[in-house]
């Protein structure tokens, strides 16, 4: 097995390796932590007691119960769901790797959930999952091959198009019994291919076939996970009770989790009437993302009583990409200079000493609190990598250590005003007394859309100073719905958003930053970068046969992306900020997760 990998990771194959590779999981990287035999992961606790209800909140709200197709918003779709570890998704042939149930103390691995083992050639041109004989959907019907591969079918011709993205490699899928299935690669060597089609959500193919997979429904889905859906009010709450007698009980990638009997989902759509339910028990986690509340907001009685815990708990978790991304599908964002001088205005130390307590740090890089980051000077493979594409990219790629400018926090210094004057004057902007115009003497304006209104306090500085320099800017908020569907079709100026990162960067950062995903309805590629040295990265991103390899290329694809200043990076912070009520206990947090899917009631029975 060692050796298999060994070789893999060269790219190289030998006849003496034809014969398949059988694991009760996969790792793209070197061996899998834990061992065939292992009974749990070490980050749980395996004895937690099960019972009792949890209350819990969720931002905004949801239209539809289909996480999957590009209509409507689902609850897994809304902030902060996932981190609870109870959904509306359904179970995947592997964990670890994907949204699911991702790991908590190992990149880059996945393990056996429906499928009991995966079976692949040593040049990785093929893949075979064994499904579990006990798996089952709960209306007792078992999982079976063909639901696999209805599924492939189904998310690939009708589902959102991340899925034809995320699955093309694909070449045909092979029905090899009622619990084996293959699928065959286009090409070999793609790691990232097999560890995708692992996530892939196994669905009810009899469930399905007389329903439109398309159409938005308030409908429970049916599932196979530890809970099931038996309460919904559309848009406003959602309650789920834990399956008993689940068949995936007992397994090592589940024992300690799931030990809630019931789980009440809240929604609501202001985060200070939300904070103000937490406040007098209406639900019993907050996870705390303004830090003005944080610093000031947590002096009500409960916490000086000791019945709520605020704790900070530190990870290791790759920090997400929060930026300004502006749009360069419009014309005014055409412009590297102009996007470096709006970037230049932006002055996140002032911002962070007014409004953020001194909480955070600034991003400056694409993946944030991860070995990731491009820093320094680019050298040794990352240097390789770059400099065959010398001729394509700014100078400074090479001679220069990126940083965004930084003041003292008081104001935009008059050197950074007069370097940005420059910049826009270079490409062809003037400032007059009307403003900032061309020499047509049509002014520089646009709109920064938003879906949180608590943004527009913390933007309102960076307007104010942009109107300093004649440019006109104006925040305009709008409800989740609409902020989705302008989203999708790209019609914004600019905006901020969030980009998730993982412990292995793959197929999202295509999804990101690749040209082909410019014109994809419903994708994610919001500043419309179409920039062929970003493509080819990506291409040697994807292609990356040891995490060494993996980490120069991501490092390389980052600096390039600076360089070109698609986005204005904004902060980040490297813990959680959790209030939760004091009848919960836990192990532990893992390094990669907040890991409340393990979390417990101290008494479950008193609790009932």
């Amino acid at each position: 097995m060692r050796l298999t990998l060994l070789l893999i990771s060269l790219g190289l194959s030998t006849p003496l390796l034809a014969t398949p590779i059988e694991s009760h999981g996969f790792a793209q990287f070197g061996l899998l932590k834990y061992p065939a035999n292992f009974t749990h992961f070490a980050w749980v606790n395996p004895s937690a007691p099960k019972g009792g209800s949890v209350h819990l909140m969720a931002w905004g709200t949801f239209d539809t119960l289909n996480p999957y197709t590009f209509k409507g918003t689902s609850p897994s779709g809304t902030g902060d769901f996932l981190e609870y570890g109870v959904n509306e998704l359904n179970e995947p042939l592997m964990v670890g790797s994907g949204i699911y149930d991702p790991s908590g103390d190992e990149p880059s691995s996945s393990y056996g959930l429906i499928a009991k083992s995966v079976e692949y050639s040593d040049n990785l041109s093929w893949v075979v999952f064994n499904l579990r004989e006990e798996a089952r959907f709960h209306d007792g019907k078992p999982i079976t091959a063909e639901d696999v591969a209805n599924s492939f079918r189904l998310l690939v011709e009708q589902g959102h198009p991340q899925y034809r993205t995320g699955f093309k490699g694909v070449k045909r899928i092979d029905i090899l019994n009622h619990r084996r299935v293959r699928f065959v690669f286009d090409r070999p060597g793609d790691p990232l291919l097999l560890m995708r089609l692992g996530e892939m959500p196994v669905l009810p193919q009899h469930y399905w076939d007389n329903r439109d997979f398309q159409a938005t429904s308030f409908e429970p889905p049916l599932g196979s996970g530890p809970y099931r859906i038996t309460e919904v009010q559309p848009g406003r709450r959602i309650v789920f009770e834990r399956v008993k007698d689940w068949w995936g009980a007992g397994l090592p990638v589940n024992r300690g989790k799931y030990n809630f009997d019931r789980v009440e989902v809240e929604f609501y759509r202001d985060a200070t009437a939300a904070f103000e339910a937490f406040k007098v028990g209406e639900f019993d986690f907050f996870i705390e993302h303004q830090a003005k509340n944080w610093a000031n907001g947590y002096q009500f009685p409960a916490i000086q009583r000791g019945d709520v815990i605020r704790a900070e708990i530190p990870h290791q978790i790759p920090s997400p990409i929060q930026a300004l991304f502006m749009n360069t599908r419009r014309h005014i964002f055409n412009d590297i200079r102009v996007r470096r001088a709006l970037g230049m205005m932006f002055d996140f130390e002032w911002t962070n000493r007014a409004l953020f307590h001194g909480a955070y740090k600034r991003s400056e890089s694409h993946y944030p609190n991860s070995e990731f980051a491009a820093t320094g000077k680019p050298v040794g493979k990352e240097w390789l990598l770059l400099s065959p594409l010398r001729e394509q990219l700014p100078a400074q790629v090479f001679s220069e250590e990126f940083h965004l400018p930084r003041t003292d926090g008081q104001g935009i210094p008059r050197a950074t005003l007069r370097q940005v004057l420059a910049l826009f004057e270079q490409a062809g902007w003037h400032l007059n007394e009307s403003g900032m115009s061309d020499a047509a003497g049509h002014l520089l304006h646009f709109e920064i859309l938003l879906v949180n209104s608590r943004l527009e306090r913390i933007l309102q500085a960076y307007v104010e100073n942009l109107a300093r320099i004649g440019i006109r800017v104006s925040l305009h908020t709008v409800d989740q719905a609409q902020y989705k569907q302008r989203l999708d079709h790209y019609d914004f100026d600019m905006i901020i958003n969030t980009l998730g990162q993982s412990l292995s960067p793959g197929l999202e950062q295509w999804m990101y930053f690749h040209s082909s995903q410019v014109g994809i309805k419903g994708g994610r590629n919001y500043a419309g970068i179409a920039n062929p040295v970003v493509d080819a990265l990506l291409d040697r991103l994807m292609a990356a046969r040891t995490r060494d390899d993996q980490i120069a290329a991501a490092r390389a694809v980052d600096r390039v992306l600076l360089w070109n200043h698609y986005t204005i990076p904004n902060w980040f912070i490297g813990y959680h900020r959790l209030a939760y009520r004091n009848r919960f206990a836990h192990v532990t947090p893992p390094p990669y997760a907040l890991g409340l899917r393990a979390w417990w009631l101290k008494n479950p029975k008193k609790a009932e």
